[in-house]
């Protein structure tokens, strides 16, 4: 029932998506939704300097979606369970909470930049949990999928740092840095974090 959780990370990351750009957003990085030209209107060229992207930033925001939505699909599993320690389901709805909207934040920039949501073959994303370690996650109970959680979490993160620093060396929009930035800071202390919660477990 399992066997296609790539596809199905990737479709909870599209759903997300979509239900975001159905509600709106007041993201400053998408003025008017313009797809135009910077020569269009008189506020066409600060748009134009927010939608101003090169290779990194598209490739960072297509391999950032699906890899956030398992986060997301991660924490879901933990939080829809009994027995797990409260500090441990606090962490993962901190995880849900940031990782949701900023899901919905890169699906609109690539709308924006007219850049395909899906990934060209080839491309790996560090740090994502495999169907089998899902399956055990999720069969897990109390302090055992605590643990699951926080050692799978742990790796994940890993891998989203490394990808938000490739962004930070190598894109070019200032939104999408900003936000590769963000991810680094914010993953790397809730590493340390989960780093001190396994040692209790």
């Amino acid at each position: 029932m399992r066997k296609n959780l790539a596809m199905t990370t990737i479709t909870v990351a599209t759903a997300v998506a979509l239900a975001g750009c159905s509600a709106g957003t007041s993201d400053s990085s998408m003025p008017g939704m313009n797809h135009g030209s910077a020569s269009a209107s008189p506020a066409g060229s600060a748009a134009a300097v927010t939608a101003d992207h090169n290779a990194a930033d598209a490739e960072f925001a297509r391999m950032m979606i699906p890899h956030h939505a398992q986060a997301v699909q991660m924490s879901d599993v933990v939080l829809a369970k009994n027995g797990i320690p409260a500090q441990v389901t606090a962490l993962a709805g901190r995880i849900k909470a940031a990782q949701g909207p900023e899901i919905e934040k890169m699906t609109g920039w690539l709308k924006d930049w007219n850049e395909p949501a899906e990934m060209s073959g080839g491309h790996t994303m560090n740090g994502m949990v495999d169907n089998g370690d899902m399956t055990k996650l999720e069969a897990a109970q109390g302090r055992e999928a605590a643990r699951l959680f926080l050692t799978h979490m742990i790796a994940h993160h890993q891998g989203a740092v490394a990808m938000a620093q490739k962004e930070g060396a190598d894109g070019k929009n200032a939104d999408a840095l900003k936000l590769g930035k963000d991810i680094v800071v914010a993953q790397e202390a809730e590493i340390k974090e989960m780093q001190e919660l396994l040692g209790t477990l």
